[in-house]
């Protein structure tokens, strides 16, 4: 009688079992030259991370970016609406806990990271004396709360969180900006928007609209109607001609000459120059998706008795879109990276916020601290959106099946 064995201890096949010495000798002692490289490397790495090290904590001076935190954050935004901005931080913090708590099936190390971030802050700003600092706490206490509500009523509560999800970009539009004259929903214009909070707005904004005009134009290239084509295509060929500082140019100093009567916000106009600047580039990335879907998908659709629309919505687009998920993903970085441009047009975003202060005689010579405040700022939003892309393509099994 043959007794199988139970499957937690099948071994797995022999090129695997590798332990850390055994990876060690075969990808860094191999041979003399890669012991010599490995060693020069680890020299190096060693070298520079105690000079970064020995930099942040003995020889830079953080009070440049501590003396002017809120003035990176969001610029001359009115401080009676500090809560505005709290509260949407919090309402991010409760529909990113349901999320996890919902679709992912356990906590990750990333969500340990993502709540040491409030903590970390927190901790700082109570030793800088701010009184803000129960605020990034709460954050954390939401985002948990809300997890295992999200890990306990799935069902319940998964209706609720798409709706939120759906709901929050308007929600943010209509909070930031206010409306009335008084009251504690005073509007608040946009020429006092700066910081961090303009560059996400103008990041957002693009984003969000440029993706639909990006796949109506990919459409368009390859529609069989002649005029349709003809115009998506002189669409996208002249704008991918023009770099997007000169839209930006053109936006805030050709519109006003073209239209003397009109009075168009300085950030709108920015936002449109992205928008039209992103949705070509867009138009071409969801075109290659739809360009590598197989001949034989159309047929089936065809076959079932589709419609042009249906066949498009519900067959084509959803693979092409989900083709491409690493290209868009990488559009969206590039383009939230891309609103530092703004500066050269007269908008205070964080790089003109970090240009501003270091006009003060005060902090002369503080550009390194600045710029390396700054940077992180850039990369944690940056790596955030590549992470969310990274498990996006596992829940869709991108270039697995």
């Amino acid at each position: 009688m043959t007794t199988l064995t139970p499957t937690k201890e099948v071994l797995p096949p022999p090129t695997e079992r590798i332990t850390i010495l055994g990876w060690m000798k075969k990808n860094l002692f191999g041979s003399i030259w890669d012991t010599i490289l490995t060693i020069i490397s680890g020299a190096f790495l060693i070298w520079l991370i105690y000079t970064i090290i020995v930099w942040v904590f003995t020889k830079a001076q953080w009070a440049v970016v501590t003396d002017n935190l809120q003035l990176f954050m969001k610029g001359q935004y009115p401080a009676f609406a500090d809560w505005r901005l709290w509260f949407l931080i919090w309402l991010l913090a409760l529909t990113a806990g349901l999320m996890w708590g919902i679709f992912l099936k356990r906590a990750e190390a990333v969500g340990w990271v993502l709540l040491a971030i409030p903590v970390v802050l927190g901790i700082w700003l109570l030793t800088l004396g701010r009184a803000s600092w129960w605020k990034l706490l709460a954050v954390d206490v939401i985002a948990v709360i809300a997890y295992f509500l999200g890990k306990k009523y799935p069902k319940a509560l998964a209706r609720p969180t798409y709706l939120l999800m759906l709901l929050y970009m308007p929600l943010v539009i209509l909070i930031v900006r206010g409306f009335g004259e008084d009251g504690f929903m005073k509007y608040v214009p946009t020429n006092l928007w700066g910081g961090l909070l303009l560059s996400l707005m103008l990041a957002i904004f693009a984003i969000f609209f440029s993706f639909p005009i990006g796949v109506l134009l990919a459409l368009g290239r390859q529609s069989k109607l002649p005029a349709v084509k003809t115009l998506s295509v002189m669409y996208i060929e002249l704008i991918r001609g023009v770099p997007l500082i000169t839209l930006l140019f053109m936006g805030q100093l050709m519109l006003p000459l073209f239209m003397p009567n009109v009075t168009i916000d300085r950030v709108i106009r920015a936002v449109v120059a992205m928008i039209l600047f992103a949705a070509a580039y867009m138009a071409e990335n969801v075109r290659g998706g739809l360009q590598s879907i197989p001949k034989g998908q159309y047929e089936a659709a065809d076959a079932l008795g589709l419609s042009g629309w249906q066949k498009m919505v519900f067959i084509i687009l959803p693979q092409a879109l989900r083709a491409v998920i690493p290209v868009l993903v990488g559009q969206f970085i590039g383009l939230f990276k891309d609103t530092s441009l703004v500066y050269l047009v007269g908008l205070l975003d964080l790089l003109g916020i970090a240009r501003g202060v270091l006009a003060n005689p005060n902090y002369i010579g503080r550009q390194m601290e600045v710029f390396a405040f700054i940077g992180v700022i850039y990369w944690v939003f940056s790596y955030g959106m590549s992470y969310g892309s990274r498990r996006l393509e596992i829940a869709l099994g991108v270039g697995e099946r």
